[in-house]
């Protein structure tokens, strides 16, 4: 009774911060940037009738006097920017956090809230792997749909462990009541010859082409430091990383190494991976990205070149640091 009281506990924080978000977004379009009531509601995909309500709630609860009384404004107007100079559809912004585990978490909890509040009958989402995703599954929440499906877009460990990515799929379509497919290989296979040989594979042969039919990806990226996911799970040795740098790679999308401009690296890495191809990413109606901390901008800045991704989720000293970057190049 006491966990079903706090799992209670926990939906009504994250629907309040879920409305909290929808209000200043709503104040921020509406009286800064002086959009009327319908392109407000097209914006936010919301109805005219829904987004007047909201705005007459920004006033009664103090959020609208003469600016935007939130904390969160700053980072709506980082949102802002980050859709408008990256061409993006929809952006989430958290605040910063120093410690690694925080500041992953925080974004988790984001991309966990943003999944939730998009999921719909029959949807087909694809997953990648890592810490930030992994800490989304704390605030995930089903919503009164049916028929999800989950699949997973890479292969897996060799051994057991929590950030594993088939663990990860499995977790999050146990949340969400869903049918769950993996990638039952490594994600690295010891050659080239093999990865063709297990991509001709009846069962992930069919994994892959259900793969190319999801409705929604939700993504994460890593770097080419030692803290990366690919490192500290065992993936990726201090010759590999030397010889990717030298390759030009600037991270992992999906455990396929790109460059500063979105485009995958000459490497054999790339010729092993047992993973869905990143260049097809952008025939998918939604691309999600979450991730955060500075060393990872110029993977996300890569990542949304390559992917032409719809939405990004990262906090405000990485959003900043991605729009002066971006202003540079």
């Amino acid at each position: 009774m006491a966990k079903q009281g706090g799992q209670r506990q926990t939906s009504r924080v994250m629907a309040a911060d879920s409305e909290d978000r929808l209000r200043t977004r709503a104040a921020w379009l509406y009286y800064i940037e002086g959009l009327t009531q319908e392109q407000v509601a097209r914006k936010l995909n919301k109805s005219r009738l829904k987004i007047t309500r909201t705005l007459a709630d920004c006033r009664d609860l103090g959020i609208v006097q003469f600016r935007i009384n939130s904390k969160l404004a700053d980072c709506i107007e980082l949102e802002r920017r980050l859709e408008t100079e990256l061409g993006l559809t929809e952006a989430v912004v958290v605040p910063h956090s120093d410690d690694p585990d925080n500041l992953a978490a925080a974004i988790g909890n984001a991309a966990g809230a943003y999944l939730s509040e998009n999921l719909a009958d029959g949807l087909t989402i694809g997953v990648g792997w890592g810490q930030t995703l992994q800490s989304s599954l704390r605030s995930i929440f089903r919503p009164p749909v049916d028929n999800l499906t989950i699949v997973s877009l890479l292969g897996g460990l060799t051994y057991a462990a929590a950030l594993s990515p088939a663990e990860f799929a499995w977790r999050l379509a146990g949340q969400l009541d869903a049918e769950c497919f993996h990638i039952a290989a490594p994600v690295y296979t010891s050659n080239a010859a093999t990865r063709q040989s297990l991509m001709s594979q009846r069962g992930l042969r069919e994994v892959f082409e259900r793969a190319s039919r999801i409705d929604l990806a939700m993504l994460s990226v890593g770097d080419l430091s030692k803290k990366a996911t690919t490192v500290q799970c065992g993936l990726l040795d201090p010759k590999e990383l030397t010889s990717l740098r030298r390759a030009g790679a600037v991270g992992d999308l999906l455990c396929h190494f790109v460059d500063a401009d979105g485009a995958l690296v000459d490497h054999p890495l790339n010729q092993r991976v047992m993973a869905y191809d990143p260049t097809l990413l952008r025939a998918i109606p939604k691309v999600v990205l979450a991730s955060g901390s500075v060393r990872k901008v110029a993977v996300l800045l890569a990542a949304i070149k390559l992917t032409q991704a719809h939405t990004l989720i990262t906090d405000d000293t990485t959003a900043i640091e991605m729009l002066r970057r971006a202003k540079k190049s």
